[in-house]
């Protein structure tokens, strides 16, 4: 079983390291010029998630959450990881003024939290990932 088809079903990780390693395997099945909208609550592991993405796709920079920041670019040897949190948006509309076309120059890769603020902003072809905690403790990964 390939990864999209692991992530279709569903993945269960023990560690951030088994979600880091996931999504550094995801990286390389990413087509050109993504969205990918993680969806999920406070603390379920979508930064760790974007830090595996950052490793598969050669990023050498440490990548923390962009909460304050909104955007933060990292450059891969191919790619550009683009890092977008929008707990802090309203609606759509303020995405516009982070004029975040101007930085998307294929090939890149957006990663998306808090997708469900600026869903009317997103293309049709994002791919959608649902993370989740389990009761003891577990991640959950699904791609929709």
């Amino acid at each position: 079983m390939n990864i999209l088809e692991k992530l279709r079903a569903g993945v269960t990780t023990a560690t951030a390291d088994e979600t880091r390693a996931l999504a550094s395997e995801l990286a390389s099945e990413l087509p050109e010029d993504i969205v990918l909208a993680l969806h999920g609550t406070l603390g379920v592991g979508k930064t760790t998630f974007v830090q595996g993405l950052a490793k598969g796709l050669g990023v050498s920079t440490t990548v923390t959450s962009p909460t304050f920041n909104l955007l933060t670019l990292h450059r891969g040897p191919a790619r550009l990881l683009a890092h977008l949190d929008a707990y802090r948006l309203d609606d759509a509309r303020q995405i516009e003024s982070l004029m975040l076309e101007d930085f998307l120059v294929s090939p890149w890769c957006l990663a998306v939290e808090w997708p469900e603020n600026i869903a009317a902003w997103l293309p049709q072809d994002a791919w959608h990932f649902d993370l989740g905690i389990m009761s003891d403790g577990r991640h959950t990964v699904r791609w929709r």
